[in-house]
């Protein structure tokens, strides 16, 4: 046997990276609102909450279901939001998915993209609605392009997070 096939042989992949790049790609992503952009309008999508979407969808065990409490923080902390309002929606969002893959045995494309466009509008609107609540009135129009713009991205989310796990679980 050749020697470079060897190594590669009966090895499990690293825990370590098991457990650190769903994590880190889900900070980074969370990280987007520090991009230096400067807009009138909120229009960048909500990256952490998309790759947290990604990675339940792809590996509905990956999480605890308490897993939005902790990325919601740091969300709320980095993003500007009065902190509470992505632990709220994040936890209600992973707990909804995780009743969706109890209740369903197989789903399709189409029906997971239907799902994180529902959580993203929900997690979008309920983040206004918030807001408006503790400081301003702003009406929920202004939000329209953001949420377009995210749900068409998902897909390339779901692709890379899909990459990030073929990394993860490389031997």
């Amino acid at each position: 046997m050749n020697a470079p096939y060897r190594a590669r042989l009966n090895r499990e992949p690293s825990s370590f990276r098991k457990a650190v790049v769903p994590i880190a790609s889900v900070l980074l992503g969370s990280m987007t609102p520090l991009l230096p952009l400067v807009v009138s309008a909120p229009v960048l999508p909500p990256f952490g909450l998309m790759v947290l979407i990604s990675w339940q969808i792809l590996r509905p065990g990956l999480w605890p279901v308490w897993a939005g409490m902790p990325f919601g923080v740091f969300d709320d902390i980095v993003g500007g939001q009065p902190v509470g309002s992505a632990v709220l929606l994040w936890s209600v969002i992973l707990i909804g998915i995780d009743l969706i893959d109890q209740r369903y045995i197989w789903r399709n494309y189409w029906q997971d993209w239907f799902i994180a466009a529902v959580s993203i509008i929900v997690a979008l609107a309920g983040g206004l609605a918030i807001n408006n609540f503790l400081v301003n009135d702003i009406r929920l129009s202004v939000l329209y392009p953001q949420m377009i713009l995210a749900i068409f991205t998902f897909p390339l989310v779901l692709r890379l997070v899909a990459r990030l796990d073929r990394v993860r679980l490389k031997r």
